[in-house]
Formats: C-alpha cells, structure tokens, sequence
C-alpha cells in the first residue's frame, strides 16, 4: 500500500487516548496509508513504559499499529534533516531535533505530516501539514 500521510507523535497519543476528531480522521485516511516515524514511536513507547497501567496501554499501542507503516531513517532522510536543520540555525530558529527528524522524513518521502504541534514544523521547507482542532 501507498502511503500518504506520516502521523506525529501527538496524532497518535491523542488517537491512543480516544479523542473523537483525530480517531475519525485517521480512520478515513487508513485505507489512503498511514505511516509512524520510528522516532515517534520511541517516544510512545516512553509515555506505555512511564504510564500509570504500562501493559493495557503496550496492548492498545501494538493493536493502533496493525494499520500504520513505521518508516526509519535512512540516508536521504538525514542529508534532508542536515540541510533544514543548518537552514534553521542559520536563520535563528532553534527546533528539536527528534521534530526535524520526524518532519524530514514526511518531506523525503513526500508525505502530509499529521500534527496540531505546528509551530514544531511549519518552518520545515517543502512539508504539508494537517491539523484539528482538539476536544
């Protein structure tokens, strides 16, 4: 399957915790490709291991990822992240790496980057991002 769309690590926590405008949107997008940076799934696999009930939620995580395609980095992914990230500091703007990384990968393999942390990534060059409003 074609995938279309990268899901930040807030999607998916929002996703995992229920909340009813992410849960539909990423239930329509499933049959257009869903795909999970490894970063952000390290970063989910902190919040299942540092939670109050570790084993429903390492459950509810393996059952959420069965739909979505977990995309790594490779080399293409870091001379994207090492071009954004020098561009950036030389402007000024200081982003996280772990977010630089997360939306390089969206740009290299040309994908909607799934996010309501957009301050974190509309500097990035060339990267769509989609978001909702929170309930």
């Amino acid at each position: 399957m074609t995938v279309r769309y990268l899901i930040d690590t807030d999607w998916a926590i929002h996703y995992l915790n229920g909340n009813p405008p992410i849960v539909k949107r990423l239930n329509q997008l499933l049959d257009q490709g869903l795909a999970l940076s490894l970063l952000s799934l390290a970063e989910l696999y902190e919040g299942v291991f540092y939670s109050t009930t570790p084993e429903p939620n390492d459950q509810h995580l393996h059952d959420f990822l069965r739909g979505v395609s977990i995309i790594g980095i490779d080399e293409e992914t870091c001379r994207v992240f090492g071009r954004e990230r020098g561009r950036l500091r030389k402007s000024g703007k200081i982003i996280g790496d772990m977010d630089i990384l997360i939306g390089a990968t969206a740009v290299q393999h040309n994908l909607t980057l799934l996010t309501n942390n957009r301050r974190h990534f509309e500097a990035l060059e060339r990267l769509p991002i989609e978001s909702l409003p929170i309930q």
